[in-house]
């Protein structure tokens, strides 16, 4: 399969250059709409770019989407102004929902793609001065869930990896110590994987980095089941919490109908 991929330019050189030698067309694009991408902070132009860079018209067809764009405006919650919220919740989210839904038509009609969402550790975990940075992390993961309910029957998998890799961004934050082994190479690795014909893996999230590479996933304890017809006081739940919060038998679920089904086959209907 011949696999053309879209990608911002403010992507590290090494990262486009790997996927260039393993056989991927890799076109690259800038906010001026003159080259071959759209800097999703220029949301004015965010849809209108889209539309254009994308359309089948002008590249035949799209084949993998790789949502990487992201800024840092990193304070405490109670230093931020909500501008710098609203800022990353444009970069990140919208501009990775921009992306993908101009892609979305393309890869739904030819039955194939593969999209990855660029998630974070901050999101993923939680970290001091990270708010804005996490929150819309872990939104990416909320769309990549939802998505791959959408796209399975269309062969389009949505998965997200949450680097570990010297960046621009990255870089002010990095000890320089540890900066040489946190090579973007290593990350590309498991990317290049993600967009493979031959994964067929969905709602994956993926940590990558300096040689390490592990799944990360949202798991439910097994719960505890009261009278399904009477509303505990708050006392029972404290009462019980530790039975509640126990993980021992946790299990992941493959989207919000399986867990419903899970609750309501612990209910015994009375009569």
């Amino acid at each position: 399969m011949s696999v053309r991929l879209y990608m911002d330019h403010h992507v590290p050189a090494a990262i486009t250059q790997g996927l260039r030698s393993r056989g991927v067309d890799v076109l690259t694009a800038y906010e001026d709409g003159t080259a071959e991408f759209d800097d999703p902070p220029v949301l004015a132009r965010a849809t209108e770019l889209g539309r254009v860079v994308f359309s089948q018209d002008t590249f035949g067809t799209v084949d993998i989407l790789i949502n990487n764009a992201g800024n840092v405006r990193d304070k405490s919650f109670a230093k931020m102004d909500l501008d710098d919220f609203r800022s990353l919740i444009d970069v990140h989210l919208m501009g990775a929902v921009y992306c993908t839904h101009a892609v979305w038509p393309i890869m739904r009609e030819k039955g194939f793609g593969r999209i990855v969402m660029t998630t974070s550790s901050a999101g993923l975990y939680g970290n001091h001065g990270h708010t804005n940075y996490g929150t819309v992390k872990m939104a990416l993961i909320g769309l990549m869930n939802s998505l791959k309910e959408e796209g399975r029957r269309h062969n389009i998998t949505v998965n997200a990896i949450a680097p570990i890799a010297l960046t621009r961004m990255s870089e002010p934050a990095t000890t320089p110590q540890y900066a040489p082994l946190m090579k973007p190479e290593f990350v590309t690795a498991a990317v290049a994987w993600l967009c493979a014909p031959d994964n067929t893996d969905s709602g994956h999230i993926i940590q990558a980095g300096v040689g390490y590479y592990a799944k990360i996933e949202v798991r439910e304890a097994a719960g505890v089941l009261f009278d399904s017809e009477t509303i505990p006081q708050p006392e029972q739940i404290r009462d019980r919490y530790t039975e509640i919060a126990d993980m021992g038998k946790a299990a992941p679920y493959m989207n919000a109908s399986a867990v419903i089904r899970k609750v309501f086959r612990m209910i015994k209907p009375k009569g």
